[in-house]
């Protein structure tokens, strides 16, 4: 009593057929030993590909940082904006940012996004969180941009930041360099779950004895002056001759301390878009976020919506770029 057109809708979780529908139908399949073939299921997708695409519908990217326009002065995160808007027209949505203040009902903004056709959902990075807890996750396809956002605990694209701190070790190491320090701040390792440090570290242990290893110099992020002394006090203890660091603010605060890059340090950034020094990862952030919203629509079309029981993490591996911050190391 429905028509083909209803089948494979209902087949594809289709939101446009009721959801009674859909169970409905999806047991007579399963009775009847229903499979998709998936050469033919290959054979629809490549003709799709061929078709103009029009709009379909919009995904949201949430943004509720106290002021909206901080988010994307972040390059790192300006570009995983532009990975994934290019993407999201490819396939025929349209990315939106939804700015949300922290005063604004979970219920209104649910309201909003179903009244505009949002099935699906990408929570880029938030320096505090995200505070929506009353906010219902199930109606929606969800995917988060790297940790920093606890709740709701569901899929994760983010950089391979293990991998690109453990990169930048060892680039120094081979340019001569043997005391290389970590700089970060607390908020920044809470952020990215210690994945930088974790790299850091592992880097370390592959090259350095144990009663020689660097402990990390942990800024406090907030107060320049403190952090100053922070950073005096911990080259005189330390003796580091290269750093490596993702701290955006790492050259000025070395330009306060009276430390020459490269002549007195070699300084590596774990991000190239947003360290301000010319040696280190570029994290291939337009990548991620072209991955984020693949996967994002992938869990449209096969209806996986809310907070999942395991979450997946999905890393995009970063590139080594050479640069006059980090020279090889001549000795006297």
């Amino acid at each position: 009593g429905v028509s083909h057109v209803a089948v494979s809708l209902a087949l594809r979780g289709d939101p446009r057929i009721s959801a009674a529908r859909r169970e409905q139908i999806a047991a007579v399949a399963q009775r009847l030993g229903y499979r998709p073939d998936p050469m033919l299921s290959s054979l629809a997708a490549y003709r799709q590909s061929k078709q103009p695409v029009e709009i379909r519908s919009t995904v949201a990217w949430l943004n509720q940082w106290g002021n909206p326009r901080d988010l994307r002065r972040f390059q790192e995160f300006d570009a995983y904006w532009r990975g994934a808007s290019a993407y999201a027209e490819r396939l025929g949505y349209q990315l939106e940012e939804f700015a949300v203040s922290r005063d604004i009902s979970a219920r209104r903004l649910q309201q909003i996004l179903v009244v505009r056709n949002v099935r699906g959902i990408l929570i880029p990075p938030h320096t505090h969180g995200l505070e929506l807890p009353d906010f219902d996750w199930s109606h929606f396809s969800v995917v988060r941009l790297g940790s920093s956002v606890k709740v709701p605990h569901v899929h994760i694209v983010t950089s391979d930041q293990f991998k690109g701190a453990a990169m930048a070790f060892e680039r120094a190491w081979g340019r001569g360099y043997r005391r290389i320090g970590y700089v970060t701040s607390h908020r920044f390792d809470r952020n990215t779950g210690g994945n930088f440090r974790a790299g850091y570290f592992s880097a370390q242990d592959a090259h350095v004895p144990l009663r020689r290893h660097l402990a990390p110099l942990a800024l406090s992020g907030d107060h320049v002056s403190a952090d100053v002394r922070l950073i005096k006090s911990w080259l005189r203890t330390f003796k580091p001759d290269a750093l490596v660091s993702a701290q955006g603010n790492l050259h000025r605060l070395l330009d306060k301390a009276g430390v020459r890059v490269p002549e007195d340090l070699g300084v590596a950034a774990l991000s190239l878009l947003d360290g301000h020094f010319e040696a280190g990862v570029d994290q291939n952030s337009v990548e991620v976020g072209r991955v984020a919203l693949a996967q994002l629509a992938s869990m449209i079309q096969q209806n996986e919506r809310g907070v999942p029981a395991s979450c997946r993490r999905v890393l995009v591996e970063g590139r080594w770029v050479d640069g006059a911050s980090l020279p090889v190391r001549r000795d006297d």
